[in-house]
């Protein structure tokens, strides 16, 4: 079906709508401009995505005749100084209908734009170019750089369309790209790892970092892509300060000017934190598109929502009561509290969104807003909670949602009388309705689930475990992923840089780059996996440091 001026305006205005997108890319961030190729690659895929949800948009042909170009110079990519017959943007939709359809000679293009008087008259072409033409176009015309930027449009369109259910004229290559041995398997040395994930490391930092911004004036000597180099450098030391880290960062940075520790910080701190976790969640939404092309991925959706607190804090917490709060454990310590949801099970563990935890909010407000994020996010089906989250209310609020849950109960004297009747009986599991009283007369119905623990230190009660959901005991295997959530934090602690300041904004926004750090890790991870074996291991084949290296060179662009 030809698209229409309305079925156009629907999906710019969709993707107006969305808060992690802007397009044109090169109007939203000053790292890329109307010549970036990469900005192009980020463009196509934000418009395609959007296009083929559309009912009455089902020809990736149409796509290509269709996709808004005017905008941008092909002039540095046309090795021709003068004018020719054929446009670069009339050439640049014709070389991506041929990788399309995976034709490896011109001569097929030819025959098909013969055979195709609309597709002609929509591309303004008047004559067709031949088989010549086309050939110098390609060989000669294009510089190197575009022809790959065609192959990478030409592979977007075909999966976003395939994901779309639109017919494609052929299947697309789920992986970035093969380096082939002579026996035809990749060769896994550490020096072909590297090599890998410093092309995807850079091609990831160039799809998030557009999307972190700094309440700067115009004019600034220091490039804005500096601040996020140094928070990156910051992040490769363990308990590295600001102040300490710009001084070493001086000398281990190639760019002429680099920000001081105060004026970083200052910076930083006129961040709000609906600013922080703005940013944060475009960096991460186009982090996903940059995985979702994988079939790996789509085993998503299961989700862990937790809250993490940073090391205890001994200083005097005066004016600061609601957000250097008491610990998760019942003692006498206070420590920052921050509330994270996370991806779990076989997908890739990405930090999907992470919020502040103050004083007096409710668990209930915390899992809601986390999910909102998720959900925007990627498709959810079960949420994976520690017992602290045991709230009939959050259970209520998470089916009315459609979602499936996991969550520990607390013992209370009804599950300790139950666990000791199961001991006596030498029985390991049982299984039990129960509605929990939501207040008026309105209950939540669950059920619960003793379970039994192996080789336990105990000889009581306490051998068994009590979980709750809502979809029965065959959600209940799925627990064992949140252990990924604990591991996860470990290095996003790691990933943070050291600060004394009581400054809000400034904490959050340490934990929260340090999460956007860890979560580019896994993807890289994963993309360098899928690329070099075509499957996907929990266990990481790069360091994060290595990652983290990789990214920091990768980051001085602009």
């Amino acid at each position: 079906m030809t698209p229409t001026c309305e079925s156009r305006r629907s999906v710019f205005r969709r993707i107006a709508r969305k808060s992690h997108v802007e397009w044109p890319e090169y109007d939203s961030t000053p790292l890329y401009d109307r010549s970036s190729l990469a900005g192009l690659e980020s463009d196509v895929r934000t418009v395609s995505e959007a296009w083929f949800d559309h009912d009455a948009h089902t020809s990736v042909e149409q796509f290509v005749c269709t996709c808004p170009l005017a905008y941008f110079r092909f002039d540095p990519y046309d090795h021709y100084a003068n004018s020719t017959c054929y446009e670069m943007a009339t050439l640049f939709r014709v070389f991506v209908l041929k990788e399309l359809h995976g034709w490896d000679h011109e001569t097929a293009l030819v025959e098909y734009l013969d055979r195709r008087s609309v597709i002609r008259e929509q591309l303004g072409i008047g004559s067709i170019p031949d088989q010549s033409t086309l050939w110098r176009s390609w060989h000669i015309r294009f510089t190197k750089d575009l022809r790959k930027t065609i192959e990478t449009v030409a592979r977007t369109i075909l999966i976003n369309a395939q994901n779309a259910g639109v017919t494609v004229p052929r299947e697309p290559d789920r992986t970035l790209r093969h380096y082939d041995t002579e026996s035809g398997q990749p060769d896994l040395d550490n020096g072909t790892v590297l090599e890998q994930a410093s092309e995807i490391t850079n091609h990831v930092s160039r799809i998030i970092f557009p999307a972190f911004s700094l309440n700067r004036s115009e004019g600034c000597e220091i490039h804005e892509n500096a601040y996020w180099d140094l928070q990156t450098y910051l992040g490769l030391r363990e308990n590295l300060a600001a102040n300490e880290g710009a001084r070493s960062f001086i000398h281990e940075s190639t760019r002429d000017r680099t920000p001081l520790g105060h004026a970083h910080r200052d910076h930083l701190r006129d961040l709000s934190i609906e600013q922080i976790r703005e940013m944060y969640r475009q960096a991460v939404g186009r982090l996903l598109e940059g995985v979702a092309a994988t079939e790996e991925f789509y085993r998503a959706g299961i989700v862990a929502v937790d809250i993490t607190e940073a090391d205890p804090f001994t200083g005097d917490r005066t004016g600061h009561e609601d957000e250097i709060i008491g610990t998760k454990e019942n003692t006498d310590e206070y420590a920052y509290q921050w509330a994270t949801v996370q991806l779990v099970g076989n997908a890739v563990p990405l930090v999907l969104d992470a919020r502040p935890v103050r004083r007096g909010e409710s668990r209930k407000e915390i899992v809601e807003d986390l999910l909102n994020s998720a959900e925007a996010l990627v498709h959810v089906d079960n949420v994976l909670m520690d017992r602290e989250f045991d709230s009939q209310h959050v259970l209520e609020m998470i089916s009315q949602r459609g979602l499936s849950y996991v969550v520990p109960k607390r013992m209370q004297t009804s599950e300790k009388a139950q666990a000791k009747r199961l001991l006596r009986r030498n029985q390991d599991r049982y299984e039990t309705d129960r509605k929990l009283h939501l207040g008026k007369n309105k209950w939540h119905e669950t059920t619960l689930i003793y379970r039994r623990k192996e080789n336990s230190e105990h000889e009581d009660h306490r051998q068994y475990s009590v979980f709750m959901t809502n979809r029965g005991s065959g959600h209940l295997t799925e627990y064992g992923y949140r252990w990924e959530i604990e591991s996860g934090y470990k290095s996003i602690k790691r990933f943070m840089a050291a600060t004394t300041s009581k400054n809000f904004g400034l904490r959050f926004f340490y934990f929260a780059f340090a999460c956007l750090l860890y979560s580019i890790w896994r993807a890289v991870d994963l993309l360098v996996q899928v690329e070099l074996t075509d499957e996907y291991e929990h266990s990481p084949l790069i360091t994060a440091d290595s990652t983290l290296t990789l990214l920091k060179k990768e980051t001085g662009i602009g």
